[in-house]
């Protein structure tokens, strides 16, 4: 039978929103993430990282050090609390019309939130239920991507949360919760029945 998941934005959710992160050192968890990530995990929820990343896109830097952020990333859920993510999926592309410059990312993707490809990508690759899952995210695009994809969608008031809400980032949206942070986020999940 198929399992749900709980799919994760990774900027301003699991780690500190700090634009494009150009120095490997310069990303670093949001407290309590890796506690977060860890409840899921013994919980027996798949998790899963669903993350825009058009930097290589924009030509500032290589799709291999988005790789390399996602190496710290996953190390360093696993060193504060022995949390892992099951699978990673990011989109490096972006249209030109939105800022795309470097040729081999330029283009419109089917992956790139609000469009759900990378959550039904997930779903054939791992055999998840979406109508079961739950996306997490701090911008308007998560809860989009959420609707969707038939997923409930879960606004954190980290990273661009609080401007989302307030009406001063991307556009007016409904998510089926409001949190602080991504650890009042799992313990909703956590309540709710799947």
């Amino acid at each position: 039978m198929s399992r749900p998941a709980v799919f994760l934005d990774r900027d301003g959710v699991l780690n500190q929103e700090a634009g494009y992160i150009h120095r490997l050192e310069d990303l670093h968890l949001i407290p309590g993430t890796a506690q977060a990530v860890r409840q899921l995990n013994e919980a027996g929820w798949f998790c899963c990282l669903a993350s825009n990343q058009a930097g290589p896109a924009r030509g500032y830097y290589p799709q291999a050090h988005v790789d390399a952020l996602h190496d710290r990333l996953c190390h360093l859920l696993n060193q504060e609390a022995g949390a892992k993510l099951d699978a990673l999926y990011y989109c490096p592309y972006l249209s030109g019309p939105e800022g795309g410059k470097d040729p081999e990312f330029t283009r419109y993707s089917t992956w790139r939130k609000p469009n759900t490809g990378m959550l039904v990508a997930a779903a054939w690759d791992w055999d998840l239920d979406l109508s079961r899952s739950v996306m997490v995210g701090d911008k308007a695009t998560d809860i989009d991507l959420a609707k969707n994809a038939g997923c409930t969608g879960i606004l954190v008031t980290t990273g661009f949360g609080e401007q989302v809400l307030a009406g001063n980032y991307q556009h007016a949206t409904q998510p089926d919760f409001v949190a602080a942070n991504l650890l009042e986020a799992v313990r909703w999940i956590l309540r709710s029945p799947r």
